[in-house]
């Protein structure tokens, strides 16, 4: 009998299964999976034909009362359900592998960290790129100096139609946790919000899709600092007017004076590194070279065929290491709350003009809803 009994809860026509993250308990030796939920008949059929089971729910609250899983895959990328999910795997003893981001404001991620913390259990966040080993390369390039002093990290979202408020909140979770991968605790934000070229007001602001709350915004433009480094992180995304240059920058840049890299998104993230102090090779010079799971310029050994597939399976196993060691995932609940609380500090600068701290002090209500036309509109 394996040690774990899983179970996977996705939402067909709402979120789904994320990015595939029921396959990640697949073909574990210490995992069963016995059961799936979903509301929609035709999709959670298709679910438990993927998964090879035949215990299937309408309702996950009853898969909890009847198979009492300790681990639980919570699969949908819409954000308006994930509290409730997390409280009631949690209320039934069940360790959380969960899509991101991991809410839609800090009210419920409060909730959702006390809810982990009173019934301890384990909650891993789908950040695959933090799992990669390229990531882990490139931190060791960092380690060893070659890239010199830290000056400075600047990204940009996929900016696709999405650009500006829906990329922040989207893609931009991804780029606020690899910052906190080698800077630590976000302290402050200094931000600007504009639409149309008009700063940040009510009018601007609207619901945005698969759950993610209150957005605005066509262009945004963020600082942060981090309470163990000097270094200042930058943050930018904006809707493109031409097709053709969509999802051209989608990148992370660590920027240091002996040179600079570049790491991309996902399993085997691709990533360069170019050992120029004028961070060009416009003068034929210096060249960028690959870094791979292997190293600087090494082939890579491992396939990306997989997609994200072999990410998650790294992150379930990082889940079960917490849960017998009483430690934390890698990317655990504190650090969901934390890449959204950096998200969300982007609107409350905005609002005020102001840079605002970090942890913020005001956490009971998305900050747009703060916008005096709003707190009737958007409640």
């Amino acid at each position: 009998m394996a040690k774990y009994k899983a179970c996977v809860i996705g939402h067909t026509g709402r979120g789904d299964y994320g990015h595939n993250l029921e396959m990640a308990l697949l073909d574990q030796p210490d995992i069963e999976v016995v059961a799936v939920a979903d509301p929609d008949a035709a999709g959670r059929a298709k679910a438990a034909d993927r998964l090879k089971i035949t215990k299937s729910y309408a309702d996950y609250r009853e898969m909890l009362d009847k198979e009492r899983p300790n681990l639980v895959a919570i699969c949908p990328r819409f954000l308006d359900g994930h509290k409730a999910m997390i409280e009631a795997c949690a209320e039934h003893g069940a360790n959380i592998f969960c899509e991101k981001p991991l809410c839609p404001d800090l009210a419920e991620a409060d909730a959702i960290v006390a809810a982990c913390e009173k019934h301890h259990i384990k909650l891993a966040m789908a950040m695959q790129t933090r799992y990669s080993p390229t990531w882990d390369r490139v931190k060791e390039l960092i380690g060893s100096g070659k890239l010199g002093e830290l000056l400075e990290i600047r990204c940009r979202g996929k900016e696709d139609h999405r650009g500006g408020g829906e990329d922040l909140m989207v893609l931009g979770i991804h780029l606020m946790d690899m910052m906190r991968g080698l800077l630590g605790e976000a302290s402050w934000c200094f931000a600007r919000v504009t639409d149309r070229g008009e700063p940040l007001s009510a009018s601007h602001v609207r619901q945005g899709a698969e759950g993610i709350g209150p957005l605005a915004g066509d262009r945004i433009d963020a600082a942060y600092g981090f309470a163990k480094s000097p270094v200042t992180a930058y943050f930018a995304s904006s809707r493109p007017k031409d097709a053709a240059d969509r999802n051209r920058r989608f990148s992370f840049f660590v920027y240091g004076s002996k040179g600079v890299v570049e790491i991309r998104h996902g399993w085997l993230a691709p990533s360069f590194w170019l050992g120029d102090a004028s961070w060009t090779d416009a003068d034929g010079k210096s060249t960028w070279k690959r870094i791979t799971s292997a190293g600087v310029d090494k082939p890579e050994p491992l396939s990306a065929a997989g997609g994200l597939s072999p990410a998650n399976r790294l992150i379930v196993r990082d889940l079960i290491r917490a849960i017998e060691t009483d430690t934390q995932p890698m990317c655990s609940v504190y650090d969901g709350r934390a890449t959204l609380e950096m998200i969300l500090a982007v609107y409350a600068s905005a609002a005020v003009n102001s840079p605002v701290a970090l942890p913020m002090v005001q956490r009971e209500a998305h900050p747009l809803r703060k916008l005096p036309a709003l707190k009737t509109a958007l409640r």
